[in-house]
């Protein structure tokens, strides 16, 4: 995986297969996980992984929202 200008380390890119590749290794997903993971929660890697450790399956507000209802 190379920085290229405008591209963010931090981001991935799902219809790059090597930077695909490249996060499926580093957070030991497969690709489609990471597929489903940024169609739920964005690009934002460190998002991804929270998704995919089950502890970002919702959005903050939406969190807010639960413990506000308790």
């Amino acid at each position: 995986m190379t920085n290229q200008p405008g591209v963010e380390p931090d981001r991935i890119d799902v219809n790059d297969p090597a930077t695909l590749a490249h996060w499926a290794r580093k957070l030991d997903a497969t690709e489609m996980q990471l597929r489903d993971a940024v169609a739920e929660v964005g690009d934002v890697a460190a998002n991804v992984e929270m998704h995919l450790k089950g502890s970002h399956s919702t959005t903050n507000a939406e969190r807010m929202d639960e413990l506000g209802d308790s």
